[in-house]
């Protein structure tokens, strides 16, 4: 279930620290996006559902030392075996991400990742929550609210 939650939680939610990466359509609303968007990573958790594989990484081996004393005595300390790391690894995920982007994609959508704006970006315009997905240009970016909405800005638009 904390899987399935984690997959459901649509892609403009990420950090602000970070790119605002979406499916673009232009003119579509914001809500319409993220339904299809939910639903298109449902319908690829069905055809591509989670199969974790427990691996192991190679282990480690720390070979002996030789130590000497002053009066020239040496020893050689024994060396160990340090055990590979234990992880786990969604051997589907990478072609459920597929299914959702070929489904996403069938809709009209594309993937685009936006750069969060800069201060002086931010302020040159009022902060207006983006509910219709605009024309973006090469300059275009985001500001993420505290709700977990956002505004996409391009400079120099209008709107």
């Amino acid at each position: 279930m904390k899987t399935l939650l984690r997959l459901l939680v649509p892609l403009m939610l990420l950090s602000t620290c970070g790119p605002l990466s979406l499916y673009y359509r232009e003119g579509e609303s914001v809500s319409k996006m993220q339904r299809e968007t939910t639903q298109c990573q449902v319908d690829a958790l069905k055809d591509a559902p989670v199969a974790n594989q427990v691996r192991q990484s190679p282990p480690t081996y720390w070979p002996g030392r030789t130590h000497c004393d002053s009066n020239g005595r040496c020893y050689r300390s024994g060396g160990w075996w340090q055990p590979g790391q234990i992880y786990t690894v969604d051997v589907n995920q990478g072609l459920r991400s597929t299914v959702e982007a070929q489904c996403m994609a069938a809709k009209g959508y594309r993937p685009v990742s936006l750069p969060p704006c800069k201060q002086n970006v931010k302020s040159s315009v009022p902060a207006v929550r983006t509910t219709t997905l605009p024309p973006l240009g090469t300059a275009s970016c985001f500001v993420k609210f505290d709700d977990g909405s956002f505004q996409i800005i391009t400079p120099g638009q209008a709107g």
